[in-house]
């Protein structure tokens, strides 16, 4: 099993910047990642992807405001996060695209609250 650790969330104010990490405990290389995120009372849904050749993806939502990035050497995925606002506050979760893929473990993800 792989364990991801992600870091980085906490409290902002509307327009804010946040930058999420997220650790995977063995090589991402092969993997497309993602970064997913739930809100209260809401599916888990995908907020970006980035592919081995480094192509990405983008909900509607984010677009312009997020920028996904990944440092393979470091079995690292990032997710930097510009002008937030409270619809962007949610547990955030990264997994492989699709998730679960070489049995990639959800962690317990990084909360982002968006308040004044």
């Amino acid at each position: 099993q792989v364990q991801v650790v992600e870091s980085g969330g906490g409290l902002v104010q509307p327009g804010g910047s946040l930058r999420l990490s997220c650790v995977a405990s063995r090589s991402i290389t092969l993997y497309a990642m993602g970064w997913y995120r739930q809100a209260p009372g809401k599916q888990r849904e995908l907020v970006a992807s980035i592919f081995t050749g480094g192509d990405t993806y983008y909900t509607d939502s984010v677009k312009g405001r997020f920028t996904i990035s990944r440092d393979n050497a470091k079995n690292t995925a990032y997710l930097e996060m510009n002008d937030l606002n409270t619809e962007d506050t949610a547990v955030y979760y990264c997994n492989t695209l699709p998730p679960n893929l070489g049995m990639t473990y959800w962690g317990k993800g990084t909360l982002v609250t968006v308040s004044s």
